[in-house]
């Protein structure tokens, strides 16, 4: 009986809670409706968290339970750990720093929120500081184009740098035709030609044996890469390689499990996604463009050897940069 009774009173708090939020919320969304898209992004951001936490969670017991790698997953699992990982990791441990980060960096949002009507302080956080406060879950639609286009903005930035040093590598190759294939790529690009698959493929065995390879690029060639790929530079030239390697190949799984799946089973978000992880900026592009571009890709990748990373890493310049 007593129990019962504290059920009673719990769903008659709850039920009051939510009558108070709901007249809460209309009375943000009539009187202030700039403020009411920030609220209703946390509300939105705080069920998007919830859930991602849940679906790692069930991932991690799928390959605990089934003992399977990561590379063995389907391609959205594959990329939900990806998402919430280290740039440039390719083990489950490696996800681990970034999602705790996140987590982290939630929390005081979270314990913000907790007093009634605290969300007002909340919203002045999203509003002034976004991308320093908030997690990618607290970003409005709006906001989250504009950061892709300022992080495509930055990476576009290194691109001439990553040309140069391509450059000034195929000038130091000793053999005359391979060489000025590659010169002659370089060339076109810069000229505002995008490359055919079949030039790419021309090159690809500078790209694994010779001063091209990723362990012997020079230190800044290889910093420059980092950047354009949202590595941090600031390592030690063997970790830069490391890191380099490990994010290109694991690009690399992730186009394998793509292609067991079929790039037409891709929603047009996670299309757009794909093709901007692989450096094509797909935000102002159309849906049919970022197919075609993605399938260009994948040709491509999987034509390539685990020890041709570094014409994979390049790509990603060579084919999005006059796109």
């Amino acid at each position: 009986s007593s129990r019962a009774a504290s059920r009673a009173l719990v769903a008659a708090v709850v039920a009051a809670a939510r009558w108070v939020n709901g007249r809460y919320e209309q009375y943000l969304e009539r009187s202030f409706p700039r403020f009411y898209v920030l609220h209703s992004t946390f509300k939105t951001g705080i069920q998007a968290l919830f859930l991602e936490v849940k679906e790692i969670l069930r991932i991690k017991s799928k390959m605990s339970r089934q003992r399977l790698s990561s590379q063995q997953l389907p391609y959205r699992e594959m990329e939900r750990l990806r998402q919430v990982g280290v740039r440039g990791g390719d083990s489950v441990a490696s996800w681990r720093g970034q999602f705790r980060r996140d987590v982290l960096k939630a929390i005081p949002i979270g314990i913000i929120a907790i007093p009634p009507f605290a969300n007002f302080l909340v919203i002045v956080l999203m509003y002034f500081f976004p991308r320093q406060l908030l997690i990618r879950q607290f970003w409005t639609p709006k906001q989250r184009l504009e950061f892709l286009d300022a992080y495509d903005g930055i990476r576009r930035g290194w691109y001439p740098a990553v040309l140069r040093s391509l450059q000034l590598a195929a000038g130091a190759l000793p053999e005359p035709r391979p060489r000025e294939l590659l010169q002659e790529l370089c060339a076109q690009v810069q000229g505002g030609a995008r490359p055919h698959l079949a030039q790419l493929l021309a090159v690809r065995g500078l790209f694994s044996g010779s001063l091209l390879a990723l362990n012997r690029l020079q230190v800044d060639h290889v910093r420059a890469l980092s950047q354009v790929l949202f590595l941090t530079p600031h390592l030690p030239a063997a970790f830069l390689r490391h890191r380099l390697r490990s994010h290109v190949l694991e690009i690399r799984h992730l186009d394998r499990a793509l292609l067991l799946l079929g790039p037409g089973q891709l929603s047009e978000e996670e299309l757009r996604a794909a093709c901007y992880l692989r450096g094509l900026n797909s935000t102002h592009l159309g849906q049919a463009e970022c197919r075609a571009w993605l399938e260009q890709w994948l040709r491509l990748s999987c034509e390539l050897q685990a020890s041709e990373a570094s014409l994979l890493a390049h790509s990603m310049v060579l084919l999005s940069l006059n796109y």
